[in-house]
């Protein structure tokens, strides 16, 4: 780990990337800081009591790592996702400590019905990405997670990296993306041929297979529930992801390495917990995956319980 020498940023080595991340400081002293009229008791200037803020001192709760989450306002399905992981390791030791700052995109026009609707969604989307960012910096995170299958709404791996790369030019901040987070995964099983189930419409579908044949895997079965308003997609049940995924993909005629799930609103712990060991392949949910993607790229290691095989075994 490396300091700056004016100490505004530290780096590291992303474990699974193996690229360099510049990580904020964002305890920088002194922290926190103490309006010069100094503390008040009843009303009045009080300098009975003493915080020692050198060096500064880390956030209360996210003393660890402050990750920043970024999810479109409809999505009521990540957030929870991310915590539950926490929270169902807190008795591990490493993840206390870890927290997340939530800040959402705003999509005036939360529909995906047509073509049509899915290019002015992307359109609407990049712009109130770079707004999110923005407010997101005013909590001081000190690395970002993007919760969002920009295949949805883009053509090809090119076009996805693109956008993104556009984002991390203007801001200080190391992410944690679908497309690297899912290629990460899939390596780590040696998965070639891979199915996937989707909340998407057929367009975002078939950009999704497009998205994961440009990374090199053969997209054998996909399953898209075409829901037209990312409202809906928190609403798919359980029965029928597990429904599609025992008749269809994980068939003996498709003979896959791994199940990929696209769709952050789309939930899907609770269904690979059940069928992973059924199936006998991997499901690599993209919550759970952007989450493992972050922690191993900051350095935390430990297999965590209660959130698919990727998590417990890399």
């Amino acid at each position: 780990m490396q300091f700056d020498t004016n100490n505004n940023f530290k780096t590291i080595i992303g474990s699974l990337s193996g690229k360099t991340i510049k990580l904020p400081y964002v305890n920088k002293d002194p922290m926190p800081s103490v309006a010069a009229s100094g503390f008040v008791l009843n009303g009045e200037p009080f300098a009975g009591i003493k915080i020692t803020n050198a060096p500064g001192l880390p956030d209360s709760r996210s003393y660890k790592k402050k990750f920043a989450l970024l999810i479109p306002f409809t999505n009521t399905v990540m957030e929870h996702e991310l915590w539950s992981i926490i929270f169902n390791n807190e008795n591990e030791g490493e993840l206390n400590g870890v927290g997340i700052h939530t800040v959402n995109v705003e999509i005036p026009k939360p529909h995906v019905n047509n073509e049509a609707e899915l290019i002015q969604f992307k359109e609407q989307f990049i712009n109130g990405l770079n707004k999110a960012v923005v407010q997101a910096n005013f909590a001081q995170p000190e690395y970002l997670i993007m919760g969002m299958s920009l295949e949805h709404i883009l053509y090809g791996l090119k076009d996805v990296q693109s956008v993104m790369n556009d984002i991390e030019v203007k801001y200080p901040y190391s992410w944690a993306t679908w497309q690297d987070a899912a290629d990460a995964a899939l390596k780590k099983y040696k998965a070639k041929r891979i199915a996937i189930i989707t909340p998407f419409i057929k367009e975002g579908n078939n950009n999704a297979i497009k998205m994961f044949e440009d990374l090199g895997y053969e997209v054998v079965a996909s399953f898209g529930f075409a829901c037209p308003n990312l409202v809906d997609i928190a609403h798919i049940p359980d029965s029928a992801k597990e429904e599609v995924i025992l008749k269809y993909l994980a068939t003996h005629e498709n003979q896959i390495d791994a199940i990929v799930q696209c769709g952050t609103n789309m939930s899907m712990i609770n269904v690979s917990e059940k069928l992973e060991p059924q199936i006998g392949i991997p499901i690599i949910g993209i919550n759970a995956a952007l989450l493992w993607y972050a922690l191993r790229e900051n350095g935390f290691s430990n297999p965590l319980k209660k959130s698919g095989r990727l998590l417990r075994e890399f």
